[in-house]
């Protein structure tokens, strides 16, 4: 499928899985498609996966966004405590379009939960509450983390995949520069299960390779335990004292054990002058976010200064993990919101672009590994291979046999899709009604005339705008339109909607 008839198919409204090899364009359809819905005033929410991907598309994690958290099941408890959270409710419903970036390690588990809170929230029994829902990744790469169980938890596999039926947009162009490179070929090859020895002597020559001593290389490692080692190795080469950090926990034992884990400070961080580091949280206001790299420059008083790669200096202050349940504080763990960053696991690497890195595969121990790591670098020449197993090369075969079904599904509908026009944006997406704010503005000075108040304390132009644009059929959907609080929608609801409606 061309870039431009998955984008006329996003356009349209359809909830779809948009996918592709490297160099495919996903994120530069992704990034097209939300700015041209933005333009015809749409609210879309942009999240993924993980924290490091969501900062590669200026959004947030879903487990953040959806409200869902750490937990790995929703309860009945759950959902009413979920509907008792207004600014909850108002973002599921202020939300025409839900994306979700790198959704090869979210769990479906997790997306089954989502689709269950999203109709809780939104109080409509359609997929995800009728959301349209943007699916975006590419399964051959890391499965979701099992957890000790023998299968992985795929999305495809989900109940709410079968009930959304998501359209799938295979991207099928090549965009990314290839003068003579085979790593492309590389990757396509394993997609295909058909590396041969042209492919694996290429992989030998980057064995060969070091990079320049004085160059400043990502290096991605399998295991947490070999990055722990190279990070420390390298820490400890640093001249000068180095100072320790160490996180507070307070909470219930379980509880906080349950948030220590999944938060990715250490408890003890250990830092130098000189360090490569990388932030694990969000602070917008800081100028940092989960994924963003830099390396200590000083340290001020107690806390230290990361200058970031764009020059940005930040003074690193201590940052609060929270678990929260019904509304009151079960676990907090505090510490300051970085990790070392020399070296980072291939798990970590995903969703990365890197002109170069030093990869090591002799320990990949699961399909999808190898393939992760050699497509976060442009070209061969920017691999410098430390080993590799034979797992390295191994591909899911539950995915390699999808795979088909997916290029078939994807092929069929592609067949049938004209490409997306700038000039020819649907219409039903598009608009401002000027007959409905005409009408509203009406109504708007009839309730003014008989409270004996003046018009904006009914309702702003804003507000009415919104409304004749977005056109909400529902209390619910009222409630997710900026400036309708709960009393404005208890006291004229049944008004607006007989407007909205006619």
């Amino acid at each position: 499928m061309r870039q431009l008839q998955a984008l006329r198919l996003m356009m349209d409204g359809r909830s779809v899985f948009l996918t592709g090899a490297p160099g495919a364009g996903k994120t530069y359809v992704l990034n097209q498609f939300i700015g041209a819905a933005k333009r015809a005033g749409k609210n879309i929410a942009v999240t993924a996966s993980t924290g490091i991907a969501a900062t590669h598309i200026g959004g947030t994690t879903i487990h953040s966004w959806s409200g869902l958290g750490i937990r790995d099941t929703v309860s009945e408890h759950d959902l009413t405590h979920m509907s008792a959270n207004k600014t909850l409710v108002k973002r599921y419903n202020a939300t025409d379009t839900l994306v979700i970036d790198e959704v090869s390690m979210l769990h479906g588990a997790r997306l089954d939960m989502l689709n269950v809170v999203a109709k809780k929230l939104r109080q409509n029994s359609a997929p995800f509450g009728g959301l349209q829902i943007i699916l975006v990744g590419d399964l051959f790469q890391l499965p979701p983390i099992s957890r000790g169980r023998e299968a992985a938890d795929f999305i495809h596999l989900s109940h709410a995949w079968q009930e959304l039926k998501p359209t799938i947009c295979y991207l099928s162009e090549q965009h990314r520069v290839q003068t003579g490179d085979t790593l492309l070929d590389l990757l396509s090859a394993m997609r295909r299960g058909d590396v041969n020895e042209l492919h694996e002597r290429a992989l030998q020559d980057r064995m060969q390779a070091t990079p320049e001593a004085d160059s400043v290389i990502t290096r991605l490692y399998s295991h947490n335990l070999d990055v722990d080692t190279i990070n420390d190795t390298h820490l400890k080469r640093l001249p000068g004292d180095s100072k320790r950090f160490t996180a507070f926990a307070t909470g219930v034992a379980a509880k906080r054990e349950q948030l220590q884990k999944s938060v990715l400070a250490p408890e003890i961080l250990e830092l130098k002058k000189g360090a490569e580091v990388m932030f694990v949280a969000n602070n917008f206001a800081a100028g940092f976010v989960n994924g963003t790299r830099g390396t200590v420059i000083d340290f001020v008083g107690n806390v230290p200064l990361v200058v970031l790669a764009e020059g940005k200096e930040v003074k690193v202050e201590p940052h609060s993990w929270k678990l929260e349940e019904d509304g009151r504080v079960k676990a907090e763990v505090s510490q300051l919101p970085l990790r070392l960053a020399w070296a980072i696991t291939i798990h970590k690497s995903q969703g990365m672009s890197l002109d170069a890195a030093e990869i090591d595969l002799s320990r990949s121990f699961t399909p999808g590994m190898g393939y992760v790591a050699l497509s976060r670098a442009r070209s061969m020449e920017g691999i410098y291979l430390k080993g590799v197993n034979t797992m390295a090369l191994a591909m899911h075969p539950v995915i390699a046999e999808l795979d088909q079904v997916l290029r078939e599904q994807s092929d069929f509908v592609a067949n049938v899709t004209p490409d997306y026009k700038q000039d020819t944006v649907s219409e039903a997406l598009a608009s401002f009604d000027e007959g409905v704010f005409d009408a509203l503005r009406q109504w708007r000075t009839e309730q003014a005339s008989a409270q004996n108040i003046p018009p904006y304390m009914v309702a702003h132009d804003t507000v009415l705008r919104e409304l004749a644009t977005r056109k909400p059929t529902s209390t619910q959907a009222l409630l997710g339109v900026k400036g309708m609080g709960a009393m404005k929608v208890e006291r004229y609801g049944a008004e607006l909607l007989k407007i909205l409606t006619k």
